[in-house]
């Protein structure tokens, strides 16, 4: 099972696409609120009801941890310990993690997860991390860690993600079923 963690302020649009694509390619996915109940509400205002609260889930055995980005969405997973404990949990037995947006420099860059990686966020906010290759594309894969740098990149992170995962054929079925390709 994959996991899309949401929490307040979190980006709507690189939630929604990588839970859809990943569900386009047959990957089962649970979006999962860290707020007390299932209604999570993006930065732009749009409210989502979650498949599952923090608590209702294993992470120990995850195929992927996505971490869509927002302000103050990236900030907000990154004060929960529930999630800061499942993702260094997941880096250490090198499970898989996606980020996007904020959430690479913000979450991942500040609990060290991309020490001595490539990786891309948002721009501006690879300033606030050190020891990062931060390159200047919109998808970067090294290793178990997927990251994207916003929200135009949402499409291409997921795809990314679905390739990492089942092989480049299939990602390229779901661009074309898309009309991506």
């Amino acid at each position: 099972m994959s996991f899309v963690f949401l929490a307040d302020g979190f980006e709507e649009v690189e939630a929604m696409t990588c839970v859809d694509v990943l569900r386009r390619a047959g990957m089962p996915v649970t979006t999962v609120s860290i707020n007390p109940g299932l209604e999570v509400t993006g930065a732009h205002g749009v409210k989502v009801l979650a498949d599952s609260l923090f608590a209702d889930n294993d992470y120990s055995a995850a195929l992927w941890l996505v971490l869509p980005g927002g302000i103050p969405g990236a900030p907000n997973l990154l004060g929960h310990d529930g999630v800061r404990d499942a993702l260094l949990a997941q880096d250490e037995r090198e499970g898989n993690i996606a980020a996007i947006c904020a959430s690479p420099a913000v979450v991942l860059g500040t609990l060290g997860i991309l020490q001595g990686r490539d990786a891309v966020c948002y721009p501006g906010l690879e300033n606030s991390v050190e020891g990062v290759n931060w390159l200047q594309q919109p998808v970067a894969v090294d290793g178990h860690v997927v990251t994207g740098n916003g929200p135009a990149a949402a499409t291409a992170f997921a795809l990314a993600i679905v390739q990492q995962t089942m092989g480049a054929d299939k990602a390229d079925e779901v661009a074309t079923g898309m009309l991506l390709r």
